[in-house]
C-alpha cells in the first residue's frame, strides 16, 4: 500500500477530536512513507490532514475541479496539485491513484465519495480497501444503516464487511486497510434464487 486516498470535510466540524484526528491521519500517513491523496482544499479537515503529512515530510496529491479551486481554496503548497474539468474527472483521478481509501468526518461531499467508492468495490470495478475513521462515533448512525440495509437484504454481510471502521485509532485501521483481502461474492442478493 503505496497510497491512501482520503475523503473528509471542507470544514473542520464542531468537535476538536474531528481535527486532531486529521492531523494524526496526516502524519501517520507520512511517516509510513505513503503519499496522501485528497480533494486538494486548504480548508477544514482537507487542510489540515494535507498539512499535517507535510510537515512529516510526506507526499501530498491533490485534485480539484477548477469551479472549485478558488471556492475550496485550493492548497497550492502541496506536492502536486491536479486541476480537473469536473467532478468526476477529480474523483476517477484520486480513485486511480489510491491503493486505499480512508473517509474521515464530513458532510454530504465526503459520504458520496465514499458510497462512491463502496459501490464500486461492490462492482467488482476495484479492489481496494474503504475504511472510516469513526472518530468520537461519528460514523455510527451510518454503520447502524447498513446494518439495517443488511437486516432487509438489501446489502450482503459480505458487502457490509467492505466498509472496514475503527474508532479514532489511526494505525490500527491503516495496518487493516493493508491487511485487506477482498471477497469474491457476487453484488445481487437474489439473482438465480428461487
Amino acid at each position: 500500500m503505496k497510497s491512501v486516498c482520503v475523503f473528509c470535510g471542507s470544514s473542520a466540524g464542531n468537535r476538536p477530536e474531528y481535527a486532531e484526528a486529521a492531523n494524526r491521519l496526516g502524519r501517520e500517513i507520512a511517516r509510513r512513507g505513503m503519499t496522501l491523496v485528497y480533494g486538494a482544499g486548504n480548508v477544514g479537515l482537507m487542510g489540515i490532514v494535507a498539512d499535517a503529512c507535510l510537515a512529516e515530510g510526506g507526499r501530498v496529491v491533490g485534485f480539484i475541479p477548477e469551479s472549485l479551486l478558488e471556492r475550496e481554496v485550493g492548497h497550492r503548497g502541496i506536492t502536486e496539485l491536479y486541476v480537473t474539468r469536473t467532478m468526476h474527472e477529480r474523483k476517477q483521478g484520486m480513485s486511480d491513484l489510491a491503493d486505499a481509501f480512508i473517509a474521515l468526518p464530513g458532510g454530504i461531499g465526503t459520504f458520496e465519495e465514499l458510497f462512491e467508492i463502496l459501490t464500486w468495490a461492490q462492482l467488482g470495478i476495484h479492489r481496494k480497501p474503504v475504511g472510516v475513521l469513526n472518530t468520537a462515533g461519528f460514523y455510527d448512525p451510518l454503520l447502524a444503516l447498513m446494518d439495517h440495509a443488511v437486516a432487509e437484504r438489501f446489502l450482503r454481510p459480505e458487502h457490509r464487511a467492505l466498509l472496514l471502521s475503527e474508532p479514532d485509532d489511526t494505525t490500527a485501521l491503516l495496518d487493516r486497510l493493508a491487511a485487506y483481502t477482498p471477497p469474491a461474492v457476487e453484488k445481487w442478493i437474489d439473482r438465480g434464487e428461487e
